[in-house]
């Protein structure tokens, strides 16, 4: 390396940075303190009333919390159980959390291992908790094992719950004292779904062990998300936000059904665009910029772990999408495009079963909606028509990430 390369690196690494003071409170994963969370004073309470006989060494009630994304579930379900740990050890009591995100996690071995794993302090159980290579019940009785010799009370929270593949983990945890599996720790479950139907989808046995309390999460309206966008300005330099920017970010996010999760991104990316630009102000040019980034972050977050068959099939929609004026289409009518597809990428195709196979599973993750009806054919039996739940812009820059993709034209 030269002397001019590394001149350059230091001048680099010693400067302060000209946009963000404290970026970490733009960030989705950050739980702030309690004045800085707007708008939730009463779901607050209600979880905490929820969840307090676990002050005491008591069994919390399982909670169950609806609400459409960025409606600050997560965020208040762990910050109450952050609190509520905090002052149970006050209290002499040994309460400890657990957080399972359920689009990562997605079945019940792999819930029980992280529950395991996360709970367990080796050096205190002598249990090792291995990632593979015991059945689903020898991993349920290592982690009965580790919360009884542990803890006195534990509070997992379930997010996205109804990405799970299976419920019978719910059954498991919430039974647990009541079968025998655990003679003195207590369980409870913050079970967070962006579906006011999950319940639908539980079996009698389930409910009837659960016993949940429900809370559902309405979305933000323009003004809390301006004041929650205010209580994060500190994120930011002094004077280096414009006046019309905070402002902008709001209603952009407020047309995405109030989305506190999606304004902060366009915060965020606002000002790493301004960086990028080196701008000393983040302004309207750079919020507008943002949010079209934003929504191709999120989708680019969502596909990220998909196979390339499921890119082509979402991609082969998106084409449709972005060059006729209809918005849904047959299964026929996305195979053949994704037919066309599979040639440019020089890959396989699958048959037009196992690829609806792979549109239904962008189903299940909210990638893509579906409708039944009847079809347009002669036979007029009923058939799936699918539809983008973003732009075909969006979608297809998403993909496009995926240097397999970076040059398709179809």
């Amino acid at each position: 390396m030269s002397d001019e390369t590394q001149s350059s690196l230091d001048s680099i690494w010693q400067s302060e940075d000209q946009i963000f003071a404290n970026k970490e409170l733009l960030d989705i994963e950050h739980i702030p303190d309690e004045e800085r969370i707007i708008g939730r004073d009463d779901e607050i309470s209600n979880v905490a009333n929820s969840i307090h006989p676990a002050i005491q060494g008591g069994k919390p009630r399982n909670t169950l919390i609806y609400g459409k994304t960025g409606t600050g579930k997560s965020l208040v379900a762990k910050h109450v159980t952050q609190s509520a740990e905090r002052f149970a050890q006050k209290e002499g009591t040994h309460l400890n959390r657990a957080y399972i995100d359920c689009t990562q996690t997605t079945t019940e071995t792999q819930v029980v291992i992280k529950l395991a794993r996360s709970f367990n302090d080796p050096k205190k159980t002598d249990i090792s908790v291995p990632l593979s290579g015991l059945s689903t019940n020898a991993y349920y009785d290592r982690l009965w094992r580790i919360l009884d010799e542990l803890h006195d009370v534990v509070i997992i929270i379930l997010d996205e719950i109804d990405k799970l593949q299976e419920n019978n983990v719910l059954m498991q945890l919430s039974r647990a004292g009541e079968a025998g599996k655990l003679e003195s720790c207590k369980v409870g479950i913050v079970a967070i779904s962006n579906k006011i139907t999950f319940k639908d989808s539980l079996d009698e046995r389930v409910l009837s062990s659960l016993q949940e309390r429900e809370f559902i999460f309405p979305p933000y309206d323009a003004n809390q998300l301006r004041e929650i966008m205010r209580h994060r300005e500190d994120a930011f330099q002094e004077d280096v936000l414009s006046n019309e920017v905070i402002p902008l970010a709001a209603a952009f996010a407020a047309q995405e059904h109030g989305d506190a999760r999606k304004a902060l991104d366009i915060l965020r990316n606002a000002g790493e665009l301004a960086k990028d630009d080196g701008s000393d102000q983040v302004l309207e040019e750079h919020v507008r910029d943002a949010r079209e980034q934003a929504d191709i972050d999120r989708f680019s977050k969502l596909l990220q772990d998909q196979p390339t068959q499921s890119k082509a099939a979402v991609y082969a929609l998106s084409s449709l999408a972005d060059g006729l004026k209809e918005e849904e289409f047959s299964t026929r009518e996305i195979y053949e495009q994704y037919e066309q597809l599979t040639k440019t990428l020089d890959i396989d195709a699958l048959s037009q079963r196992r690829m609806a196979d792979r549109l239904n599973e962008q189903v299940f993750l909210d990638i893509l909606g579906i409708t039944d009806r009847v079809g347009r054919g002669r036979g007029k039996g009923m058939t799936n028509f699918y539809y983008l739940l973003e732009d075909p812009e969006v979608v297809q820059s998403a993909i496009k990430s995926d240097q397999r993709f970076s040059d398709v034209k179809i």
